[in-house]
Protein backbone atom coordinates (compact mmCIF):
# COMPACT_ATOMS: atom_id res chain seq x y z
CA UNK A 1 0.00 0.00 0.00
CA UNK A 2 1.04 3.54 -1.02
CA UNK A 3 1.26 6.65 1.18
CA UNK A 4 -2.68 7.16 2.68
CA UNK A 5 -3.83 10.44 1.20
CA UNK A 6 -5.69 13.44 3.86
CA UNK A 7 -7.87 15.63 2.65
CA UNK A 8 -10.73 17.99 3.83
CA UNK A 9 -14.13 18.71 3.63
CA UNK A 10 -14.39 22.32 3.42
CA UNK A 11 -18.24 24.25 4.12
CA UNK A 12 -19.24 25.60 0.88
CA UNK A 13 -22.48 27.07 3.05
CA UNK A 14 -22.99 29.15 5.70
CA UNK A 15 -22.97 32.66 6.85
CA UNK A 16 -19.18 32.42 6.28
CA UNK A 17 -19.37 31.45 2.61
CA UNK A 18 -17.66 34.07 0.21
CA UNK A 19 -15.04 33.61 -2.28
CA UNK A 20 -12.74 35.42 0.02
CA UNK A 21 -13.07 32.36 2.93
CA UNK A 22 -13.46 29.98 0.13
CA UNK A 23 -10.17 31.51 -1.33
CA UNK A 24 -8.15 30.88 1.64
CA UNK A 25 -9.24 27.45 2.87
CA UNK A 26 -8.18 26.64 -0.48
CA UNK A 27 -4.67 28.50 0.07
CA UNK A 28 -4.82 27.19 3.27
CA UNK A 29 -5.13 23.47 3.20
CA UNK A 30 -2.68 23.41 0.25
CA UNK A 31 0.05 24.82 2.21
CA UNK A 32 -0.55 22.89 4.80
CA UNK A 33 0.47 19.93 2.58
CA UNK A 34 -3.24 18.07 2.42
CA UNK A 35 -4.00 15.81 -0.69
CA UNK A 36 -7.38 17.01 -1.30
CA UNK A 37 -9.95 19.35 -0.93
CA UNK A 38 -13.84 18.62 -1.47
CA UNK A 39 -17.12 20.34 -1.01
CA UNK A 40 -20.68 19.20 -0.63
CA UNK A 41 -23.72 19.75 -3.07
CA UNK A 42 -27.22 21.14 -2.81
CA UNK A 43 -28.88 22.50 -5.66
CA UNK A 44 -32.38 24.25 -3.48
CA UNK A 45 -31.70 25.03 -0.27
CA UNK A 46 -35.18 23.84 1.12
CA UNK A 47 -36.17 23.54 5.00
CA UNK A 48 -34.74 20.08 5.49
CA UNK A 49 -31.32 21.45 4.03
CA UNK A 50 -31.39 24.56 5.67
CA UNK A 51 -31.31 22.34 8.87
CA UNK A 52 -28.04 21.61 8.74
CA UNK A 53 -26.45 23.08 5.56
CA UNK A 54 -27.78 26.75 5.58
CA UNK A 55 -27.48 29.14 3.13
CA UNK A 56 -25.69 30.83 1.16
CA UNK A 57 -24.37 27.52 -0.46
CA UNK A 58 -22.40 27.65 -3.30
CA UNK A 59 -22.50 25.01 -5.63
CA UNK A 60 -19.55 22.78 -6.08
CA UNK A 61 -18.85 22.28 -9.44
CA UNK A 62 -18.66 25.85 -10.34
CA UNK A 63 -16.89 26.74 -6.93
CA UNK A 64 -14.30 23.94 -7.63
CA UNK A 65 -13.87 25.39 -10.76
CA UNK A 66 -12.56 28.45 -9.58
CA UNK A 67 -10.55 27.09 -6.71
CA UNK A 68 -8.52 25.64 -9.67
CA UNK A 69 -7.64 28.43 -11.24
CA UNK A 70 -6.11 29.88 -7.49
CA UNK A 71 -4.25 26.44 -6.40
CA UNK A 72 -1.63 24.22 -7.77
CA UNK A 73 -1.13 21.41 -6.44
CA UNK A 74 -4.24 19.97 -4.27
CA UNK A 75 -6.77 17.80 -5.76
CA UNK A 76 -10.27 18.47 -5.64
CA UNK A 77 -13.65 16.71 -5.16
CA UNK A 78 -17.08 16.70 -3.92
CA UNK A 79 -18.54 14.48 -1.13
CA UNK A 80 -20.79 13.95 -2.68
CA UNK A 81 -22.38 15.49 -5.76
CA UNK A 82 -26.41 14.04 -5.57
CA UNK A 83 -26.54 12.11 -8.96
CA UNK A 84 -30.13 12.81 -9.55
CA UNK A 85 -30.31 16.47 -9.29
CA UNK A 86 -28.45 17.42 -13.30
CA UNK A 87 -28.95 15.73 -16.46
CA UNK A 88 -26.02 13.22 -16.93
CA UNK A 89 -24.70 14.29 -19.59
CA UNK A 90 -24.17 17.76 -18.06
CA UNK A 91 -22.43 16.03 -15.14
CA UNK A 92 -20.33 14.21 -17.29
CA UNK A 93 -19.49 17.95 -19.42
CA UNK A 94 -18.65 19.95 -16.71
CA UNK A 95 -16.45 17.20 -14.51
CA UNK A 96 -14.74 16.27 -17.91
CA UNK A 97 -14.42 20.49 -18.50
CA UNK A 98 -13.15 21.02 -14.68
CA UNK A 99 -10.62 17.52 -14.80
CA UNK A 100 -8.95 19.40 -18.02
CA UNK A 101 -9.21 23.08 -16.71
CA UNK A 102 -7.45 21.79 -13.08
CA UNK A 103 -4.74 19.47 -14.83
CA UNK A 104 -6.32 16.30 -13.92
CA UNK A 105 -7.08 16.86 -10.46
CA UNK A 106 -10.94 16.03 -10.00
CA UNK A 107 -12.36 13.43 -8.35
CA UNK A 108 -16.05 13.01 -8.69
CA UNK A 109 -18.08 11.82 -5.60
CA UNK A 110 -21.39 10.68 -5.75
CA UNK A 111 -24.47 9.68 -3.61
CA UNK A 112 -28.03 9.44 -4.15
CA UNK A 113 -29.35 12.41 -1.54
CA UNK A 114 -31.10 12.52 1.25
CA UNK A 115 -33.97 15.84 1.39
CA UNK A 116 -37.08 14.49 -0.24
CA UNK A 117 -38.32 18.53 -0.01
CA UNK A 118 -35.13 19.41 -2.21
CA UNK A 119 -35.94 16.88 -4.68
CA UNK A 120 -39.35 17.73 -4.69
CA UNK A 121 -38.63 21.57 -5.44
CA UNK A 122 -36.37 19.80 -8.34
CA UNK A 123 -39.14 17.83 -9.98
CA UNK A 124 -37.04 14.87 -9.64
CA UNK A 125 -38.98 11.68 -7.83
CA UNK A 126 -37.45 10.58 -4.63
CA UNK A 127 -38.27 7.27 -4.69
CA UNK A 128 -36.28 6.63 -7.56
CA UNK A 129 -33.04 8.16 -6.73
CA UNK A 130 -30.96 4.81 -6.35
CA UNK A 131 -31.58 3.48 -9.99
CA UNK A 132 -31.41 7.39 -11.18
CA UNK A 133 -28.06 7.45 -9.85
CA UNK A 134 -26.97 3.83 -11.21
CA UNK A 135 -28.88 5.14 -14.47
CA UNK A 136 -26.87 8.87 -14.78
CA UNK A 137 -23.33 6.95 -13.76
CA UNK A 138 -23.38 4.64 -16.58
CA UNK A 139 -24.15 6.99 -18.68
CA UNK A 140 -21.58 9.28 -17.64
CA UNK A 141 -19.25 6.62 -18.11
CA UNK A 142 -20.00 6.13 -21.44
CA UNK A 143 -19.99 9.49 -22.26
CA UNK A 144 -16.47 9.73 -20.71
CA UNK A 145 -15.22 7.19 -23.27
CA UNK A 146 -15.40 9.55 -26.28
CA UNK A 147 -11.99 10.70 -26.55
CA UNK A 148 -12.72 13.33 -29.36
CA UNK A 149 -15.23 14.49 -27.49
CA UNK A 150 -14.96 15.14 -23.41
CA UNK A 151 -11.21 14.36 -23.53
CA UNK A 152 -10.53 13.72 -19.74
CA UNK A 153 -10.65 9.77 -19.75
CA UNK A 154 -12.18 7.51 -16.72
CA UNK A 155 -12.98 10.97 -14.05
CA UNK A 156 -12.29 8.80 -10.48
CA UNK A 157 -15.70 8.26 -9.36
CA UNK A 158 -16.39 7.97 -5.41
CA UNK A 159 -19.65 6.12 -4.22
CA UNK A 160 -20.74 8.28 -1.21
CA UNK A 161 -23.16 6.51 1.23
CA UNK A 162 -23.55 4.22 4.09
CA UNK A 163 -25.96 2.10 3.50
CA UNK A 164 -26.13 -1.83 1.67
CA UNK A 165 -27.35 -0.11 -1.51
CA UNK A 166 -24.27 2.40 -1.56
CA UNK A 167 -21.77 -0.79 -1.27
CA UNK A 168 -23.42 -3.09 -3.79
CA UNK A 169 -23.14 0.81 -6.04
CA UNK A 170 -19.33 0.68 -5.52
CA UNK A 171 -18.70 -2.93 -5.88
CA UNK A 172 -20.54 -2.99 -8.90
CA UNK A 173 -18.64 -0.18 -10.39
CA UNK A 174 -15.58 -1.48 -8.81
CA UNK A 175 -15.37 2.52 -7.34
CA UNK A 176 -14.05 3.04 -4.05
CA UNK A 177 -16.66 3.51 -0.98
CA UNK A 178 -16.68 6.65 0.54
CA UNK A 179 -18.46 6.50 3.96
CA UNK A 180 -19.57 9.51 5.51
CA UNK A 181 -19.17 10.10 9.68
CA UNK A 182 -19.23 7.04 11.37
CA UNK A 183 -18.00 4.88 14.68
CA UNK A 184 -15.59 2.77 14.52
CA UNK A 185 -17.22 -0.15 15.81
CA UNK A 186 -19.41 0.84 12.92
CA UNK A 187 -16.79 0.72 10.45
CA UNK A 188 -14.90 -2.54 11.05
CA UNK A 189 -18.77 -4.39 10.97
CA UNK A 190 -19.27 -2.12 7.57
CA UNK A 191 -15.90 -3.69 5.81
CA UNK A 192 -17.07 -7.20 6.66
CA UNK A 193 -20.62 -6.66 5.02
CA UNK A 194 -18.56 -5.06 2.05
CA UNK A 195 -16.22 -7.66 1.58
CA UNK A 196 -19.70 -10.22 1.79
CA UNK A 197 -21.42 -8.28 -1.19
CA UNK A 198 -18.49 -8.58 -2.44
CA UNK A 199 -18.03 -12.35 -2.62
CA UNK A 200 -21.74 -12.33 -3.81
CA UNK A 201 -21.06 -10.37 -6.53
CA UNK A 202 -18.21 -12.48 -7.27
CA UNK A 203 -15.78 -8.62 -8.08
CA UNK A 204 -13.24 -7.08 -5.76
CA UNK A 205 -13.43 -5.69 -2.72
CA UNK A 206 -13.47 -1.90 -3.73
CA UNK A 207 -11.12 0.56 -2.14
CA UNK A 208 -11.89 2.54 0.77
CA UNK A 209 -12.16 6.20 0.86
CA UNK A 210 -13.95 7.52 4.14
CA UNK A 211 -14.72 10.94 5.48
CA UNK A 212 -14.77 11.50 8.99
CA UNK A 213 -15.07 14.04 11.88
CA UNK A 214 -12.62 16.21 13.14
CA UNK A 215 -12.90 17.57 16.77
CA UNK A 216 -9.61 17.40 18.56
CA UNK A 217 -10.16 17.67 22.44
CA UNK A 218 -7.61 17.93 25.21
CA UNK A 219 -8.74 15.60 27.26
CA UNK A 220 -9.72 11.84 25.49
CA UNK A 221 -12.85 11.19 24.82
CA UNK A 222 -14.18 8.35 26.36
CA UNK A 223 -13.45 4.75 24.17
CA UNK A 224 -16.87 3.31 23.38
CA UNK A 225 -20.08 2.44 20.69
CA UNK A 226 -20.64 6.72 20.46
CA UNK A 227 -17.00 7.94 20.16
CA UNK A 228 -17.38 9.00 16.81
CA UNK A 229 -13.84 8.55 14.33
CA UNK A 230 -11.81 11.52 14.47
CA UNK A 231 -13.24 12.98 17.53
CA UNK A 232 -11.06 12.92 20.53
CA UNK A 233 -7.11 13.84 21.33
CA UNK A 234 -4.10 14.02 18.67
CA UNK A 235 -3.31 10.30 19.32
CA UNK A 236 -7.19 8.97 19.08
CA UNK A 237 -7.74 10.90 15.82
CA UNK A 238 -4.61 9.17 14.51
CA UNK A 239 -4.97 6.14 15.65
CA UNK A 240 -8.15 6.06 13.96
CA UNK A 241 -6.66 7.42 10.80
CA UNK A 242 -3.95 4.41 11.31
CA UNK A 243 -7.01 1.65 11.77
CA UNK A 244 -8.34 3.42 8.40
CA UNK A 245 -5.06 2.52 7.00
CA UNK A 246 -5.04 -0.51 7.69
CA UNK A 247 -8.19 -1.67 6.98
CA UNK A 248 -7.19 -0.26 3.48
CA UNK A 249 -8.42 3.03 3.32
CA UNK A 250 -6.17 4.78 0.33
CA UNK A 251 -7.50 8.38 1.46
CA UNK A 252 -9.13 9.73 4.60
CA UNK A 253 -10.94 13.18 4.31
CA UNK A 254 -11.40 14.81 7.67
CA UNK A 255 -14.71 16.96 8.36
CA UNK A 256 -14.05 19.76 10.81
CA UNK A 257 -17.83 20.81 10.83
CA UNK A 258 -19.03 20.08 13.90
CA UNK A 259 -23.06 21.81 12.88
CA UNK A 260 -23.06 25.39 14.36
CA UNK A 261 -23.25 27.39 11.15
CA UNK A 262 -21.78 30.48 12.97
CA UNK A 263 -18.61 28.18 12.33
CA UNK A 264 -18.16 29.34 8.87
CA UNK A 265 -17.62 32.42 10.18
CA UNK A 266 -14.24 31.39 11.80
CA UNK A 267 -12.89 28.98 10.30
CA UNK A 268 -9.06 29.87 11.98
CA UNK A 269 -10.40 26.96 14.85
CA UNK A 270 -10.45 24.64 11.81
CA UNK A 271 -7.39 25.40 10.55
CA UNK A 272 -5.82 25.33 14.05
CA UNK A 273 -6.93 21.88 14.01
CA UNK A 274 -6.39 20.76 10.50
CA UNK A 275 -2.33 22.12 10.77
CA UNK A 276 -2.15 20.21 14.53
CA UNK A 277 -3.16 17.07 12.06
CA UNK A 278 -0.84 18.08 9.26
CA UNK A 279 1.52 18.72 11.57
CA UNK A 280 1.98 14.92 12.70
CA UNK A 281 0.13 12.85 10.06
CA UNK A 282 1.79 9.80 9.30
Amino acid sequence: MGVMRIGVNVPNFGPGANPDNLARWAKTLEGLGFDLLMLSDHVAITSDVAKQYPAPFYEPVTTLSWLAGITTRIGLGTTVLIAPYRHPLLVARMAANLQQLSGGRLILGVGVGWAREEFEALGIPFERRGALTDEHLRIIRTAWENDADYRCGQIPIWVGGNSDAAKRRAVRLGSPWHPLRFTMPWFREAVERLKDISAELDRPVPELAPRIFLRLTEKPVEPGPDRRAGEGTLEQVLEDIEELRRAGAETVLLDPYHGDPNETLRPEAAWQALATVAAHRP
